[in-house]
């Protein structure tokens, strides 16, 4: 959530940041500024009515002393009135306050700098091909899609999934499973190697931390609602890991937090038709593993990098060909100021499928979260907040298999093997 100071300090400038991102209820900030007038008004009113309440109510001691019953009667009666309109105008700055907070949580975070021009995915910024994308292998016109692959090997069963849940919930079975269970235990130990503390959180938040990071009220839709107990099911382990920080003062000695978790993630946005939504590509249910940092906000641009440079080694160890692009201003997230999105190559498919989002929040998501540090001078401050996949393992599982396919079997990576326990998955 935006700070409603930035906003006193600059709205034009705000203004022009948030049409940048292809925001189109600019006049919420005018809304947000007079209400925010309005309010400062009341509470004039409220303090000087305060004021006149307590003169009036010295009056009333005096006059009972002196014997001067009639005007403390009347100084009393005055009180009174002031006391009813006082609870007007409290109630009424209540009002106010209340609509300020609901359009301020409605305006999306501010775009950094280098956060290129562009309201679709196609005019996102390639920044980076990884080297092997040259070296990369060309399949030969009998390559399969991994949909095809996970029947011909039984690694993974969507109509036993259909049968049990519903569309979009695969099961995986067998040699599948195993790959799944390598990939998140190697993808583990890759984070924690690097300083990433490792959290196993609860799969359900409750509205609150929902709100905190930004998925209330702008993504409500698009999460599993259990009504009864008001939790959500989690879109992301980013969630109930950045909310471990709620209601939090640090030491700036703390600054950096690194985390890392993995979880599966409940999405109902997945859509259920076409090429792009087929097979692994998209579904309601599927595991992530997720780092999170809680940065000092000097610092938080270089953390940034570093969480993206950790991805990249992920996924040169694995040897999948990927590229980085940089989003543009129209196609972040709703919390983000700055993503920068991880697509592999899928050989057989011959596109590319996003397996990560390295995001930097900075005060958004600290602000809900009331998550501070305090200086050396005792003030405090809102620390920053970034998170990133490493990684999402639906597309990564797809591009392991399409991109190693051979007449022999789908053979796997090096850094794998250890943890799968063989080096080919054979029929």
């Amino acid at each position: 959530m935006l700070q409603i100071q930035v906003l006193r300090e600059n709205p034009e400038w705000v203004k022009n940041k948030l049409l940048f991102r292809n925001f189109e209820q600019i006049e919420l900030v005018d809304k947000i500024l007079e209400d925010d007038r309005t309010r400062k008004d009341v509470q004039l009113k409220i303090e000087n009515i305060q004021t006149e309440i307590n003169l009036k109510s010295g009056h009333i001691g005096k006059f009972m002393k002196i014997g001067r019953n009639k005007d403390a009667e009347a100084e009393k009666a005055e009180v009174a009135n002031l006391k009813e309109d006082l609870t007007v105008l409290k109630a009424l700055i209540k009002v106010i306050e209340n609509d300020i907070h609901s359009n301020l949580v409605l305006l999306p975070n501010l775009p950094d700098v280098m956060v290129p021009s562009g309201n679709s995915a196609e005019e996102n910024e390639v920044v980076k091909y990884s080297s092997i994308l040259t070296k990369c292998k060309i399949l030969n016109e009998s390559a399969k899609p991994h949909w095809d692959l996970i029947k011909e090997y039984n690694l993974v069963n969507f109509e036993l999934g259909s049968k049990i849940t519903g569309r979009g919930f695969p099961v995986y079975i067998n040699k599948g499973a195993k790959l799944q269970r390598a990939l998140t235990q190697y993808f583990l130990d890759f984070n924690t190697e690097a300083g990433y503390i490792e959290y196993i959180p609860p799969f359900m938040v409750n509205e609150e931390s929902a709100f905190a990071t930004g998925q209330l009220p702008d993504k409500e839709g698009q999460m599993y609602h259990a009504t009864e107990d008001n939790l959500f099911l989690i879109p992301t382990a980013e969630v109930p890991v950045t909310n471990i920080y709620r209601d939090t003062i640090l030491k700036e000695s703390d600054l950096p937090i690194k985390m890392t978790a993995h979880s599966p993630c409940f999405r109902r946005e997945a859509g259920s038709f076409g090429k792009d939504v087929r097979g692994l590509n998209r579904v309601h249910q599927f595991e992530k593993i997720e780092i999170v940092q809680i940065a000092h906000p000097a610092t938080s641009e270089d953390v940034l990098f570093e969480m993206v440079d950790h991805v990249s080694l992920l996924l040169n160890s694995l040897e999948l060909p990927y590229r980085i692009l940089r989003l543009c201003g129209g196609d972040m997230g709703f919390t983000s100021s700055i993503t920068y999105d991880f697509e592999v190559w899928s050989a057989a498919q011959e596109k590319w499928l996003e397996v990560s989002s390295v995001s930097n929040f900075k005060t958004f998501q600290t602000n809900r979260l009331k998550c501070r540090f305090k200086d050396s001078e005792g003030k405090n401050h809102l620390a920053h907040s970034l998170n990133g996949s490493a990684l999402a393992l639906p597309r990564i599982f797809a591009a392991i298999i399409e991109n190693n396919q051979t007449p022999e079997g789908i053979l796997i990576p090096t850094v794998l093997q250890k943890y799968f326990g063989k080096n080919i998955i054979t029929k």
